[in-house]
């Protein structure tokens, strides 16, 4: 599913029009992404938070050739309770 099949998944489930709910999830999609520094927890769902990964050194998948990767921060998301079980 995409951004746009979810937005007319939406709209449909709460009987609104298509630009109604694209607003609903950019504020949810954008308030997530405020929030993801302090760390955005939604019961049920899943929690976002802010991970970092080490320097570390890999491949050029062309040439065999080492490379450095810089040490970076980066999005991580643990699914909650529920979210597992409707997935099994």
């Amino acid at each position: 599913m995409n951004k746009g099949e979810l937005i007319v998944a939406v709209a449909k489930e709460i009987g609104v029009s298509k630009a109604m709910a694209e607003r609903a999830v950019n504020a949810v999609l954008g308030n997530i992404k405020k929030g993801v520094k302090k760390g955005v927890n939604i019961i049920g769902f899943g929690s976002f938070t802010v991970g970092s990964r080490k320097a570390r050194t890999g491949r050029n998948p062309r040439t065999g050739a080492a490379i450095k990767i810089k040490a970076s921060r980066t999005v991580r998301f643990k699914a909650g309770k529920a979210f597992k079980k409707s997935v099994q």
